[in-house]
């Protein structure tokens, strides 16, 4: 079996006697999309920024390509791309990617690049007058343009319109059937869900859960789901008694559309429940745009696998990992 492209074993960051990230292991393959997920304060930045030779860790061991992250060998083999990606505001898109295609000793012409990111009609534009979205690909341009073989993406589609961010996504797949391993960190759970063939899961510097999004959600969010939309996002008070009102084991509530715009409920959907659900959103006067049965999401299996409750010695995700 090939070694894989990232491999972090037992790794552990504190700052000033707090632990950060504790005892961490993952890795990462080639020609996959591996998603590293959290909330902010998982430890997610601090892992990604070791494993890129920007932090340095107390302890435990990271091999990026066969070698030590952030030695030479590894950096000449990896791409990174950061969510602020401090780009010269000066210079046009063509020079940003001639300077670096110059350092990597790759050919000037970046025309079939910036056209592969729809920025041609962009391309001697200053950086400065560029649109979030367009500085973004920018950014994505110069990671991907001397073809590594591990690719580090921080939110590579944020403030991206929906048209760009599918052709990002399309571009990330196909870098990926390229054979290339990509290393994605998002807080889109739609993104993740839709690119990611691994999802590693942090919480409080902990590995919580890894798998396919499709494992993860038949696991953590599988039949005995049910989501609420509500017309007008319910507050974390109204969150809070639904889920008293009719007894849910746990609940979330997600945060695209703002928080309390889609509530996760896990119980059994037998009708009684749905009944109770319905009942409560009549005596509280809360209108519904859905009120969807099963099938959970990567997003409901994330709000599970990062509850305060799911940190319980005595939770079912806490017994899962304990016993892996």
């Amino acid at each position: 079996m090939p070694s894989p492209a990232l491999a972090i074993d037992d790794l552990t960051v504190a700052y000033g006697g707090r632990v950060v990230v504790d005892r961490l292991s993952l890795s990462a393959d080639a020609g996959r999309v591996t998603a590293v997920l959290g909330p902010n304060g998982a430890g997610k930045t601090t892992t990604i920024e070791c494993a890129e030779g920007l932090r340095r860790a107390d302890s435990g061991t990271i091999t990026v390509l066969g070698h030590p992250a952030g030695s030479s060998p590894a950096r000449a083999r990896v791409g990174v791309m950061l969510q602020d990606g401090g780009l010269p505001m000066a210079r046009t898109a063509t020079e940003v990617l001639s300077l670096v295609a110059a350092m990597h000793g790759r050919s000037r012409d970046v025309d079939p690049l910036l056209a592969r990111l729809d920025l041609t009609d962009v391309a001697r534009t200053p950086v400065r007058r560029l649109s979030g979205g367009q500085r973004q690909r920018v950014s994505l341009g110069a990671a991907i343009l001397a073809e590594p073989d591990l690719l580090f993406l921080d939110e590579p589609s944020a403030g991206l319109d929906p048209q760009s961010r599918r052709l990002v996504w399309d571009l990330v797949r196909s870098l990926r059937d390229g054979g290339a391993a990509v290393v994605l960190t998002t807080h889109l759970l739609e993104e993740a869900e839709a690119l990611a063939d691994v999802v590693h899961v942090l919480a409080a510097g902990r590995l919580v859960a890894s798998g396919s999004p499709h494992e993860l959600i038949e696991r953590f969010a599988g039949p005995d789901t049910v989501r609420l939309r509500p017309v007008s996002p319910l507050s974390d008070d109204a969150v809070a008694r639904l889920a008293h009102a009719v007894g849910a084991a746990t609940v979330g509530a997600g945060r695209e559309g703002g928080r309390g715009a889609v509530v996760t409920l896990r119980h059994e959907p037998t009708p009684a429940f749905v009944a109770a659900i319905t009942a409560w959103c009549v005596e509280e006067d809360v209108r519904l745009r859905a009120l969807d049965v099963g099938g959970g999401t990567l997003e409901d299996a994330y709000l599970e696998l990062t509850s305060p409750a799911a940190q319980s010695a005595d939770h079912p995700v806490d017994r899962e990992r304990a016993a892996r």
